[in-house]
């Protein structure tokens, strides 16, 4: 048995060997030199065609790219999401909950509320002018005669927050009276449609809102300011009951000057501080906030023009 086994072994293995090197037909695994040169000379050609089409499809492709990092389709050239600004809100709700739109805490209990106060002073950071991803060697003073160059942002500054709204005074969760932070999502190249006299105003916009714009008018010599406004309400009529006196700071609205976005390097979106002085205890309150412009539309269902979120207060 075990001599069959060594024959069989000595055959395998010359087997192999002869595979790898048949010194009678001059192969080497199976080919002779001339068919590897062949196999060799084809896989090379069609490699090089493989990366050469490969090359000019990219070549096609970054020629639709733009140097500046823009995309291909702005405001006005694609369906509505790409005409309609939406809002966003700060502070978010912790991780496990990101997908919660809620603001809950508890009065008197700091570690609860360190959690919404650090959220509000990390995205408050690069309006201090002290953080290093903000350069701002673009930045400038702007008004509705001062407007900014295609090279130049306009200036937005966290010492302009007033009332609670700070950082200094933990935004007001430790004392009751909560800020939300609201910003438009950067938009590249949209321009808002202002108002331009108190006659234009939709019927649909808060009473509050229209006579705060009316003022600003007087104010103004008769001008309505060029600003994107800012309303926010309770979505149903218990939540206004208990969603109590509101307050905007430092505008009730964003200046259109700090429009469009181009990507500009500095930019900062303008940010509009909320704060609810008096907020009802223990009910959760559901609130809306709308952005007022002609070219901006409400629809709930895909948060266009508008956001929402609920504040809990126990």
């Amino acid at each position: 048995m075990d001599e069959e086994r060594a024959k069989l072994y000595a055959h395998g293995s010359g087997g192999i060997k002869k595979f790898l090197w048949n010194s009678e037909a001059g192969t080497c695994l199976g080919r002779t030199g001339m068919s590897w040169l062949k196999i060799g000379v084809f896989y090379l050609i069609f490699y090089a065609c493989l990366a050469g089409f490969f090359a000019i499809i990219m070549a096609i492709f970054y020629q639709t790219l733009d140097v500046n990092h823009l995309p291909k389709y702005t405001p006005g050239d694609g369906g509505s999401i790409l005409k309609n600004p939406a809002m966003g809100f700060r502070p978010l709700p912790r991780a496990e909950n990101v997908e919660s739109t809620l603001v809950w805490y508890k009065n008197g209990d700091s570690a609860d509320i360190e959690h919404w106060v650090n959220s509000l002073n990390e995205f408050i950071k690069p309006y201090e002018g002290t953080s290093d991803m903000i350069s701002g060697q673009h930045v400038t003073d702007c008004s509705e005669d001062k407007l900014p160059t295609d090279s130049e942002v306009c200036r937005f500054q966290d010492t302009w927050l007033k009332g609670k709204c700070q950082k200094a005074e933990s935004w007001g969760y430790n004392r009751e009276s909560p800020c939300i932070l609201l910003k438009l999502n950067k938009m590249i190249n949209w321009v808002p449609d202002v108002y331009t006299s108190v006659e234009e105003l939709p019927e649909e916009m808060p009473d509050s809102l229209k006579e705060h714009i009316q003022r600003r008018t007087d104010d103004n010599q008769g001008k309505v300011p060029k600003m994107i406004w800012v309303s926010c309400k309770g979505e149903n009529p218990a939540d206004e009951e208990y969603v109590g006196p509101i307050s905007y700071s430092p505008w009730q609205g964003f200046p259109a000057y700090y429009f469009p976005y181009r990507h500009t390097p500095g930019y900062l979106p303008p940010i509009v501080a909320v704060q609810f002085e008096q907020p009802q205890s223990n009910v959760l309150i559901n609130i809306e906030c709308r952005a007022w412009a002609k070219n901006i539309g409400h629809d709930r269902s895909n948060r266009l023009g508008l956001v929402h979120f609920e504040l809990l207060k126990d």
